[in-house]
């Protein structure tokens, strides 16, 4: 393997504002990369959080096949042994949060409550969780079955289980807009079925996923077992993630990011048929009738403006408001917004931060100066927040929208809402499915049988009733675009491994 053994980590572990470079981490060494390193910039101060490193395409690939190599041993290590490591994982995480969070924040933007209570938290959570998860059975016995004398041979009662088996190499490609939570939800209940890992970061905020990396290495993970390479994501950055996705050594792709990179990764998976677990875009309805507790639901729309800036493909971001109740409705949402505090995300009053870049806001404002060209009117927000530096967005209102506008069709990934007015419930339903989006959609009413009824007619992957807070168990993924596969809970162990069906002559005992 190219490179050496360089373990410098510089700022991705201890310290949030140093700015050492750190190196790539194959096959349990730290590797200098093939293409120098490149600055991670803090979203709010935009000052230089750490350098993080470039990778070659052709590192890329020896992640993989570092992967591959490790994949024997790792897949046929005791389920007890892999929950320990897990389990270590989980404690070496916990045990740095507080640098892990500074970190988080300084390289995302969260502010400091979601670094560590819905970043770093979440991902020691999670590691713990699948720690339990290795430990769950893999087989199910199926009934007997009876088979006739024919060409096969002569007549038998023949035995079955379906066993669940690693699917092998696995890459994750992770999202900016969670650097701790995102990689752990792909890589533990991977690591948990006997996978190896190949993590690609978001070029954004990587050095989070380095510190993770580093914490697999000291629980215990064995070489090559969990393997990071990033890119730079400029002129030449794309083609390591392209190299790695191809690479022959995969055999699985697991991707949270846009519905328009994923269409890329599955084309290249399709190639040669490979495993995706794909989390999209969304542009979640939220539809709120007559009798709704408007209190409740302005709670629950409003976290589309504070969490992650509406950076988050989860959020409430389309609301279908019935006509008794519109105006209202507009009129709390509205304040609610205007009263976010926002700034630094170093300061705990701090509710609304920035967003991940420069590029980004420009973005998302100019979505806002879509909107009012087609003819939306801005309730809330809709101008740059008058601060010094930071890549900030207001919390923003767009109401007077039809259904074909593009700001009601297409994910903005910011802290833009906007509201549709509907008169009766099949309008709702109709509104909230004219969409190529169908990750989770919401219903705010008093009448439970409606909302169950609403619930289920609507093509997403969840429905919230009367709320926007996750079962952490129940499955996670989309309809159409917003996704292919489920994951959470038991339901990613399944999402990382293949079944394989074992038969035998003579029933139940084998005999």
């Amino acid at each position: 393997m190219s490179g050496g053994t360089d373990r410098t980590t510089g700022g991705a572990v201890g310290d949030a504002a140093g700015s050492g470079p750190v190196s790539l981490f194959i096959g349990g060494a730290w590797v200098e990369p093939g293409r120098g390193h490149y600055e991670v910039v803090n979203p709010a101060t935009e000052e230089v959080v750490g350098l993080a490193p470039d990778a070659s395409p052709d590192q890329a690939r020896e992640a993989a096949r570092a992967a591959r190599e490790a994949f024997p041993t790792w897949s046929r290590t005791r389920p007890e042994d892999r929950a320990a490591v897990l389990d270590r994982a989980a404690a070496l995480i916990a045990r740095d949060a507080d640098a892990h969070a500074r970190l988080a924040r300084a390289e995302s933007g969260a502010t400091a409550a979601t670094a560590r209570g819905m970043q770093v938290a979440v991902a020691a959570a999670r590691f713990r969780r699948y720690a339990r998860g290795a430990l769950e059975p893999v087989e199910r016995a199926l009934p007997p079955q009876p088979t006739p004398a024919g060409p096969m041979g002569p007549a038998s009662l023949v035995g079955a289980l379906a066993v669940r088996r690693p699917v092998g190499v696995v890459a994750c490609v992770t999202s900016y807009n969670n650097p701790w939570a995102n990689p752990a939800g792909k890589i533990a209940p991977a690591l948990a079925m006997g996978n190896t890992v190949v993590v690609k970061p978001a070029p954004q905020d990587p050095l989070s996923v380095y510190a993770l990396a580093r914490a697999l290495e000291e629980a215990g993970a064995p070489p090559g077992t969990v393997n990071v390479v990033t890119g730079s994501g400029g002129p030449d950055g794309p083609d390591t993630g392209e190299a790695l996705v191809a690479s022959p050594d995969v055999d699985m792709v697991s991707f949270t990011g846009s519905t328009a990179v994923g269409r890329r990764i599955g084309e290249v998976c399709g190639r040669d048929v490979k495993r995706q677990l794909m989390e999209l875009g969304g542009k979640g309805a939220a539809l709120v009738f007559d009798d709704a507790d408007l209190d409740a639901a302005v709670r629950g729309i409003g976290t589309t403006f504070s969490f992650y800036s509406g950076q988050i493909c989860t959020a409430p971001t389309r609301v279908l408001a019935q006509r008794g109740i519109h105006d209202r409705l507009v009129e709390r949402l509205a304040a609610y917004a205007a009263r976010l505090p926002g700034g630094d995300p170093a300061d705990p009053g701090t509710v609304v931060g920035p967003v991940i870049s420069a590029a980004h806001r420009d973005r998302i404002e100019a979505y806002v100066e879509l909107g009012r060209e087609e003819g939306a009117r801005v309730a809330a927000g809709g101008e740059r927040p008058p601060y010094a530096k930071g890549f900030h967005v207001a919390p923003t209102l767009l109401t007077g929208c039809t259904s074909g506008m593009r700001v009601v069709r297409e994910e903005i990934f910011g802290p833009v809402v906007v509201v549709v007015p509907f008169d009766g419930e099949e309008e709702a339903v109709a509104l909230a499915n004219d969409s190529e989006y169908g990750l989770i959609d919401y219903v705010w009413s008093g009448d439970v049988a409606r909302a169950w009824r609403v619930a289920g007619l609507l093509r997403s992957g969840g429905v919230g009733v009367n709320t926007v807070a996750r079962n952490m168990e129940a499955p996670f993924g989309g309809f159409r675009r917003s996704g292919v596969g489920r994951d959470v809970g038991s339901y990613a162990l399944y999402a990382y491994s293949e079944f394989q069906a074992v038969m035998w002559p003579g029933g139940g005992n084998g005999g």
